[in-house]
């Protein structure tokens, strides 16, 4: 197996370098008769795109996508959905000076080891530019899944260690970090150009949550909801941590403040982040991503060349202070994209 695909009947396979002439996406298990909507596409990955703002890399993609094929007249046929995203605005020339240098937090040296072949032109496959391709298939996704009443959501409830004190979802996409609370997003912004001046970076935290989710999605043993989220959000590129409804806090709970009460109109609470037993019980589905700071950062650090021996290395050229602000539209994709297909294997669990 490759890793280049994800999902079981809405499967979709990504190709393309951050540096190569474009990246693109296949999506198999696309029901016919779906509204296909660009707009909406494009919308995501203008969301997604860098040079958006002040505090997100300066590299210039107007990330524009192009329909190739599985639409006909705005709706999909069924057959393979493909997308194409070209690359204008590469730079490859910003690497030269570190083809023989191993970048420290980045996936350089594993490459290296596993396949025997350095591409030194960014981060190749494991850059952050290929999720452009997630976030194409996500918006897919998405109009799926509005077939089934379910929305996606996401906003940036932390970064550089300042917190949003109250979820407002109407002031995510306000400000340039995508923060529920205004006030706070002053402070995100301050924390993320202060690390900036240091030559330096900061991380934070994602929220996900989907809406009318209906219980029973989701599969027993391998292919819980809840593992199956994880699992997708954690393929994401700075990602380190995954929670599910209260996560970790859960752990510090007694079973009698942890358990949600069972009402006849639903669940008294929601600690479990709408799923029991890796199916979702018909509560909103809410989920934690945590990202770590940029790891290309123009402070000199220590690293290793190509032949073992020890050097110093300044990561140069542009490069997100922070990643946070960006991720959240990722994050939504691939929360979507589980459902979507969870929602269509869902179809086939009785007649």
């Amino acid at each position: 197996m490759s890793g280049n695909s994800f999902g079981e009947i809405f499967r979709l396979t990504t190709f393309g370098e951050s540096h190569g002439p474009a990246l693109g996406v296949i999506v198999d298990g696309v029901p016919a008769g779906i509204r296909i909507d660009e707009t909406l596409i494009q919308r995501d990955l203008d969301r997604r795109r860098p040079g958006q703002s002040k505090v997100s890399t300066m590299r210039k993609e107007r990330d524009r996508v192009e329909i190739l094929s599985g639409v006909f007249e705005g709706v999909s046929t069924g057959t393979s959905l493909a997308m194409l995203i070209r690359n204008t605005d590469q730079r490859s020339q910003d690497y030269s000076k570190i083809a023989t240098l191993f970048r420290p937090g980045h996936a350089d040296l594993g490459f290296t080891r596993k396949y025997g072949i350095r591409d030194y032109r960014g981060g190749g496959r494991s850059s952050g530019r290929e999720t452009a391709a997630r976030v194409a298939a996500g918006a897919v996704a998405k109009m799926v899944l509005k077939e089934f009443g379910v929305t996606v959501r996401a906003c940036a409830v932390m970064i550089g260690g300042v917190y949003a004190e109250t979820i407002d979802w109407n002031e995510v996409e306000k400000n340039i970090v995508r923060s529920p609370d205004a006030s706070a997003a002053e402070r995100m912004i301050d924390a993320i150009r202060r690390a900036q001046a240091d030559r330096d970076s900061v991380g934070g935290h994602i929220l996900c949550e989907a809406l009318g989710v209906p219980a029973g999605w989701g599969e027993p043993v391998f292919d819980k909801l809840d593992a199956l989220l994880a699992h997708a959000v954690m393929s994401i590129g700075g990602i380190k941590g995954v929670e599910i409804g209260d996560g970790f806090d859960a752990s510090l709970l007694r079973g009698s403040g942890n358990n949600d009460p069972i009402l006849p109109d639903g669940f008294a609470s929601n600690h479990a982040g709408g799923v029991l037993g890796g199916i979702s019980n018909g509560d909103v589905i809410r989920l934690r991503a945590a990202m770590k700071p940029t790891s290309s950062i123009a402070r000199r650090q220590t690293t290793i060349n190509t032949d073992g021996k020890p050097a110093e290395i300044e990561v140069l050229g542009r490069h997100d202070p922070c990643l946070v602000p960006r991720a959240v539209p990722v994050v939504e994709a691939m929360t979507a994209l589980v459902l979507a297909d969870l929602a269509l294997r869902n179809r086939c669990a009785r007649i």
